[in-house]
């Protein structure tokens, strides 16, 4: 099922997110089955639970889309069930995000270049990766959604005073997408 994307403004995108329980399998995969077909139908990269109005650490990678600009990223496709960061890079990198939540803003983010994450992908398997380039980006974009955080939240301050007008016509739901979205 194509589940309403919640945008900007939307306090489900801030709340506190509670470790799914993986005894609930049955329920768990209808939820990441359902963000499967939301995130393809909104043509991103990622997607979070939070983000489809479920305060559960869950979330969603795919980069097979962009392997015109990242070969490397051919069949990067992740589910992470519970992630913990266990390591990141002293070494940071900026990119350009942008984000579902935030439709039509796009802004400069500095991360952290690598990352060893531990997590259950959709198998209930305990994995433990580590990501660079540009699947770091979208892996820590994504776990950023879990603590409540958006990539506006780590902007400069000079950019967030730049895009708050865009920002409040969001959260009053003055903005069209072309994915089902909810505020």
């Amino acid at each position: 099922m194509i589940l309403p994307i919640y945008l900007y403004g939307s306090d489900v995108l801030r709340k506190e997110n509670a470790e799914a329980d993986l005894n609930d399998r049955e329920t768990l995969l209808k939820l990441i089955e359902d963000m499967k077909e939301t995130l393809k139908v909104a043509d991103g990269c990622g997607l979070a639970a939070p983000q489809v109005g479920v305060n559960l650490r869950v979330v969603i990678v795919d980069g097979r889309e962009l392997t015109e600009t990242y070969d490397y990223l051919k069949d990067f496709f992740r589910v992470m069930i519970n992630p913990v960061v266990l390591e990141e890079s002293e070494e940071k990198c900026e990119f350009s995000e942008g984000c579902l939540s935030v439709p039509g803003i796009y802004a400069e983010v500095t991360r952290p270049s690598r990352i060893k994450v531990e997590y259950y992908n959709e198998n209930l398997e305990k994995v433990v990766e580590e990501f660079d380039r540009f699947a770091c980006r979208m892996v820590q974009h994504e776990l950023s959604h879990l603590e409540g955080n958006l990539f506006v939240d780590n902007v400069s301050p000079i950019r967030r005073k730049m895009i708050a007008r865009k920002l409040l016509a969001i959260s009053k739901g003055a903005v069209q997408t072309r994915y089902k979205s909810k505020r």
